[in-house]
């Protein structure tokens, strides 16, 4: 591509009275023989952006740089066809001028043009010609596009499946239903009665399953399929070539993304076995009686008679470090369903409910309030200590009364365990150790057998989750998990999302919730599916980037096999070929850059994002010689919570210090060493990371790239001590958006510490 470059300055919102306009003009025109340098007043007004068109349309300008305010306002004003035009942002305005006090232009008297300040001038400066050379770098991107299918596989026939799958087929979408029992329905099949869903919200309703089923089994544009499984997924976004077996017979079909239903069950409740399930015949859990209640009549199982004095336990394995640490969500709202239906069947029943809290969330306030009305049911907080039987097969509950601080006991001739709900998606532990089990024996049965290698170490990490989805992936056949087992999602900002490009969450796969909330979840994991495929069918990227065309590239002919990109890779875009070489797959994608920074080789780039551009960048700076004690530090940081943090102490007008250079990186973990090595060289004195923060809750808007990238800064500070260059001349941080007020001072502190260490003994070379 032939480049005409056009550079835009504009003078509002401060940046005319703080920079040298006609400075900055002459770095563009001189230094990088820019044939076009234009400055306006309001560049994102009416007329501004026509001064821009104009050129493009008259001039032939096709790379177009705006030095303004940041790229993260105004993208719609300045918007170009991203496939004919380059466009970069250079910020002046939140990272320059907004961010700095100017030390001569106060004071002056009205009318007096104020002195612009070197420090100030010298930063506009280095972040213009940043923004030169990766305009220079960058190509047109070239989407991947090839025919892709819009057609939606759902995996699980309950309230979320189905609901999913209508939602589809009424946005004119083809869906394929799959459900592994012989009828749809799910759990919402086995109730008797739901939780109220319309004002007063104090009223028991009927399910509505059945015309539910109906409604998706008369849908032309559903294809249900029952007892039936998926055998294999292999593909990507738009192209999941999906393989059902049903009744023996296999059927293979191109989809065009997944939701994942597949529901929930409910924690073996002998597992908390102080709570006597399974021990005594009189204590049930909350789904028998609701099987009973569906069949007619609640009854004691030794003696199938009505139970006179009934006790609820809540949380019974919810909230408990050694069973579900989290709460199930319907538990507590369950027991005030069951208490009416108890109460409904005979009058003169007395119903007990001990629980730790009741959590009624939302309008099911009224409901939990309606039922507080009722004389006969009795609501007393407390700590289960134990269940114990007496003669006749009655029970004795101990408890301790948070309430009163007492020990308590109440007699019942029936205990109802109020058990809470996993994932399907989540194996158990007892299927998970016979299958260790089974490894062992085959290794004891081959004495030649060496120790485990990691390739069957592979194999039985895979076996932690069910085998529901067989994804053909290089990184294992199931959607990776989160916390409790639950699969993984960003639960702040993408929380239908998984680690797999194209596949959503929806309903108790994803944490636990009741039926009405599972059917909106499903509304929205069906949008969430539909985005994908319409994106992915433009070459678009979806969440984060979305709408991003660019895709990484790999110039394979220097490819090493080292595997680090296929591994560390968060979201398992690389399989590998039988030699161990990194077969991509486009629509998997989700442009962070992470195998890029994994690269030894460098091998890895994007069309506008690659190792050489950010290289190029820290070169563009200018770098003062070591008697002008003017240090300079980068900061590369992550886009996503980092660099929208820095702009906020530019909008709140806080300031730093003015030797900082901002360089913004799709990802921290896409950070590659190289560049650092280049900074050093260059004579930067020091240079400070920011990423997302990284945890079990995977801030990260990338899974793992923050914390990939403090694992790989370990090994470059060992590198630096044996270069003699001092290790702590590079730190790294974690931020989250709102924390913005602590970055001046995180800038200031690291400076002090560079001005102790000194300037970089490469300065002068």
């Amino acid at each position: 591509m032939d480049k005409k470059v056009g550079v835009y300055i504009c003078t509002g919102c401060d940046i005319g009275e703080s920079l040298d306009i006609d400075k900055l003009s002459t770095v563009a025109t001189k230094k990088y023989k820019v044939p076009i340098c234009k400055s306006h007043s309001f560049l994102c007004g009416e007329e501004g952006v026509d001064l821009i068109k104009k050129d493009i349309e008259g001039e032939g300008v096709n790379t177009v740089i705006i030095a303004a305010c940041s790229p993260r306002v105004n993208y719609d004003v300045f918007y170009f066809d991203p496939l004919s035009i380059i466009s970069e942002r250079v910020n002046l305005r939140e990272q320059v001028v907004w961010c700095q006090k100017p030390k001569n232009g106060e004071g002056s008297e009205k009318g007096e043009t104020a002195q612009v300040d070197e420090d100030i001038q010298m930063m506009g400066e280095d972040y213009l010609r940043m923004g030169i050379v990766k305009a220079q770098k960058s190509e047109l991107p070239e989407p991947f596009k090839e025919e892709m299918a819009k057609s939606i596989l759902v995996v699980g026939g309950g309230i979320t499946g189905m609901t999913s799958a209508l939602e589809s087929a009424k946005a004119g979408y083809q869906v394929v239903l799959v459900e592994k029992t012989p009828k749809l329905g799910g759990f919402m099949a086995k109730l008797y009665k739901q939780f109220p869903k319309r004002p007063p919200y104090h009223d028991m309703e009927e399910t509505g399953i059945e015309s539910k089923i109906k409604e998706v089994e008369e849908n032309q544009n559903i294809k249900v399929f029952t007892s039936a499984e998926i055998e294999k997924i292999a593909g990507a976004p738009g192209m999941f070539d999906v393989t059902i077996r049903q009744n023996g017979n296999s059927e293979t079909m191109r989809m065009g993304s997944v939701i994942l239903a597949a529901g929930w069950r409910p924690y073996d409740a002998a597992k908390v076995d102080h709570l006597g399930f399974g021990k005594y015949p009189n204590v049930v859990t909350s789904v028998m009686i609701e099987e009973m209640a569906l069949k007619g009549r609640i009854v004691r199982p030794s003696d199938g008679k009505e139970a006179k004095k009934i006790a609820f336990i809540q949380c019974a394995g919810s909230r408990d470090e050694n069973h579900l640490p989290y709460c199930s969500a319907v538990c507590c709202l369950t027991s005030l369903k069951q208490a009416k239906y108890l109460r409904e069947q005979d009058p003169d029943t007395e119903v007990y409910i001990l629980y730790k809290d009741i959590r009624s969330p939302g309008q099911h306030e009224n409901f939990y309030k309606k039922v507080q009305e009722d004389e006969g049911i009795f609501f007393t907080k407390g700590e289960i200590t134990g269940v114990e039987e007496e003669a006749g097969n009655n029970l004795i509950i101990e408890a301790d009364d948070t309430l009163l601080g007492e020990k308590i006991k109440l007699k019942a001739d029936m205990v109802v365990l109020a058990v809470g709900l996993e994932p399907n998606t989540k194996i158990s532990e007892e299927k998970f150790e016979a299958f260790k089990k089974e490894m062992a024996e085959k290794d004891a049965a081959d004495q030649a057998a060496p120790d485990k290698t990691e390739k069957e170490e592979e194999i039985i990490e895979s076996h932690k989750v069910p085998n529901i989805l067989h994804l053909q992936y290089r990184q294992g056949p199931e959607i990776p998990e989160l916390q409790y087992g639950f699969p993984d999602s960003h639960f702040l900002c993408f929380p239908y999302e998984t680690r797999r490009t194209g596949i959503y969450t929806a309903g108790c796969a994803k944490h636990p919730m009741d039926g009405g909330a599972s059917a909106d979840d499903a509304t929205g994991a069906a949008l969430k599916a539909i985005q994908c495929m319409e994106l992915t069918a433009q070459g678009k990227a979806v969440h984060p980037r979305a709408g991003d065309q660019t895709y990484p590239e790999f110039f394979l002919q220097r490819c090493t096999q080292c595997k680090r990109c296929t591994i560390e890779c968060p979201f398992g875009v690389l399989d590998e070929d039988e030699k161990g070489t990194p077969k991509p797959n486009p629509t998997r994608c989700r442009r962070c850059g992470v195998c890029m920074g994994a690269c030894p080789e460098r091998i890895v780039s994007f069309k506008n994002y690659s190792v050489d551009i950010i290289s190029s960048m820290l070169k563009a700076i200018d770098v003062p010689e070591e008697d002008e004690e003017k240090p300079r530090i980068v900061a590369l940081v992550c886009e996503n919570d980092a660099y929208p943090a820095i702009d906020m102490v530019g909008i709140k007008r806080l300031t730093y210090n003015p030797n900082i250079r901002v360089i913004p990186l799709r990802c921290l973990g896409s950070t590659n060493l190289v560049w650092i090595a280049d900074a050093m060289s260059k004579g930067i004195d020091g240079l400070i990371m920011m990423g997302c923060k990284h945890g079990d809750d995977y801030q990260c808007h990338f899974i793992k790239g923050s914390e990939l990238a403090e694992v790989r800064l370990g090994k470059v500070q060992d590198t630096l001590n044996k270069l003699q260059l001092e290790a702590e001349r590079i730190e790294i941080h974690q931020f989250s958006i709102d924390e913005y007020s602590k970055i001046p001072a995180i800038f200031d502190k690291f400076l002090e510490k560079i001005d102790e260490i000194g300037p970089n003994p490469f300065k002068d070379f």
